[in-house]
């Protein structure tokens, strides 16, 4: 499985960007999904996840949602209200065994795309 991250930028806080997460190798449909960021100096954390319902980061629940495309074998990230804290590079992970149960832990996931980087001016 090969996943290829893509979407991120520059934007203003209160702006908003969409990040893509195109998959090859495995139909989306059949893998478990998510968004990791990691910000300078910060630890890997869990932002969004795709199983049979999305999950969420209770940081970015409200103003980030995550979708599936299984015509474009595409996982989207929606990223709405943005804020500086938000800076970070972005990248999504799967894995065919993950869980709900361990769906936040990094280490679930065989496969990762490379980052994508959302800066957030204030």
């Amino acid at each position: 499985v090969q996943l290829q991250a893509s979407g991120g930028g520059l934007v203003q806080a209160g702006g908003s960007l969409r990040l893509s997460c195109a998959a090859s190798g495995r139909t989306v449909s059949r893998l478990v999904i998510a968004w990791f960021r990691q910000a300078p100096e910060k630890e890997r954390e869990f932002v969004a996840g795709f199983k049979s319902n999305p999950s969420y980061a209770a940081s970015v629940q409200g103003r980030f949602s995550v979708s599936r495309d299984s015509a474009k074998n595409t996982v989207y990230l929606q990223m709405n209200s943005l804020k500086p804290d938000d800076t970070a590079a972005y990248y999504c992970a799967a894995g065919p065994g993950v869980i709900l149960s361990n769906m936040r832990n990094e280490a679930a996931y065989n496969y990762w795309g490379q980052g994508t980087e959302v800066t957030v001016s204030s």
